[in-house]
């Protein structure tokens, strides 16, 4: 029993010198163009705060999120008045990023998009950018996006598109394609709570054109649409992911819904629901384990133009290009990624990933999840090319290999993880 008092005293004590410890300072090193005044004012550590391993690890990770980041450390050191200097130590990201895309179309024409982004304007975090796309027909994107434009929890991010692509429209076991068209403009508040929980409320002021082109017909599906909406949408982001360059862990559960309304005759309002959880494990030196699950809803309208795609580029590698629609989704696609080589700036990695997914049919029911010809099953193997310190500059190939019912197989290429 002595003993067992003696040890909560100790404790106890231990705890209380603890808070004891105070910083005198917060310094930044080893950042550029990223402003030492904006990371200052996301740290919760400040001068004059109690000196907690938690709260500093914490702001750690926040910055490893910033695009405009490629690492960050800490160091403490002692005082000349007997409390601590805090060193936040940054490795910055080269952030002016130009993209270019080549791809084929769904009739197999020559496709590219031609992009440039600053993820760092200002030295604070603010991402603008947009692109140029010709994808059988001209589109383009300006994009804008502050996080922390008001505050260290308050931002805004706008869009402003013109989207045309050609597009497969699935009904009576056939199909035609049609030109679609999605002119919008989106105003978002962005709020973060805390480190983990963040929240954004957009508005969405759009309209969508459908122009018949070519394939079957039916008296039932119109040769040509036009519909001015609104689209109120929520984002709720919940965050535990930790980086260490190529490498990362722990969870992350994102959901999206988003509710269309119109004040044209005959036109329904529509809702869409869908909830990203993201795993991420670390295994051994050079290797990480990632999983992504997708469940999804719309309103369950005996549509051809149904929200849920099955594409290669989204959810289902090697399935070719927008093969088939839906109006709910269940999609699983894991991975394991091993480093192979890393030198420097360098790194090349490999994956071997199995993508699955079934889809609920436009106006059917909930067991078409269970059917087969509604599932996919596509294992794979592919290779990822990093640079470590230009943001996002990973290049993908990967090759994936369906088993399931009229399977295909195919190469699938792009910019960044494939979630």
């Amino acid at each position: 029993m002595k003993k067992t008092i003696l040890f909560i005293l100790l404790i106890t004590f231990a705890h209380g010198m603890a808070q004891n410890h105070m910083v005198a300072d917060l310094k930044i090193q080893g950042n550029n163009k990223l402003k030492t005044s904006f990371i200052k004012r996301l740290a919760s550590i400040k001068g004059g705060s109690a000196l907690d391993s938690t709260i500093i690890e914490q702001d750690i990770k926040r910055l490893k999120r910033l695009p405009s980041v490629a690492h960050a450390y800490y160091q403490v050191f002692l005082a000349e008045d007997g409390n601590y200097n805090v060193f936040y130590g940054i490795e910055e990201n080269f952030t002016l990023i130009p993209s270019l895309n080549i791809y084929t179309t769904n009739n197999d024409e020559f496709a590219y998009r031609l992009g440039l982004a600053e993820f760092n304007a200002f030295g604070r975090n603010i991402a603008i950018g947009g692109f140029y796309q010709k994808d059988v027909f001209k589109s383009y994107a300006l994009n804008f996006r502050a996080p922390y434009l008001f505050s260290k929890r308050l931002g805004l991010a706008f869009n402003l598109q013109s989207l045309t692509t050609l597009e497969p429209v699935f009904f009576n076991n056939t199909s035609a394609n049609y030109s679609y068209n999605n002119k919008s403009v989106e105003v978002s508040g962005l709020y973060e709570f805390n480190f983990s929980n963040k929240l954004e409320i957009g508005f969405n002021r759009f309209e969508e054109d459908y122009q018949y082109q070519n394939g079957e017909t039916s008296e039932n599906v119109p040769l040509e649409l036009n519909i001015p909406k609104w689209l109120i949408k929520g984002i709720y982001d919940y965050n535990t992911l930790d980086y260490y360059y190529q490498y990362i862990s722990g969870f992350r559960s994102q959901f999206n819904f988003q509710f269309v309304t119109s004040n044209q005759n005959g036109v329904e309002d529509f809702y869409i629901g869908w909830n990203d959880f993201f795993v991420f494990k670390r295994v051994g030196q050079k290797g990480n384990w990632a999983n992504r699950i997708r469940l999804g809803l719309a309103s369950n309208n005996d549509t051809p133009f149904a929200p849920f795609s099955v594409d290669n580029n989204v959810n289902i590698r090697g399935v070719g290009n927008t093969i088939d629609r839906g109006t709910g989704v269940i999609v699983v696609n894991t991975e394991y990624r091993h480093t192979l080589f890393e030198k420097k700036w360098f790194v090349l990695q490999g994956n071997a990933f199995i993508d699955a997914g079934s889809w609920r049919n436009p106006g059917g029911e909930l067991s078409d999840f269970s059917k087969s010809k509604n599932m996919k099953l596509y294992p794979g193997i592919g290779l990822r090319f990093f640079h470590k310190k230009i943001y996002n500059a990973v290049f993908r190939i990967d090759y994936g290999y369906g088993v399931s019912k009229d399977a295909t197989q195919g190469l699938v290429f792009g910019i960044g993880q494939y979630f």
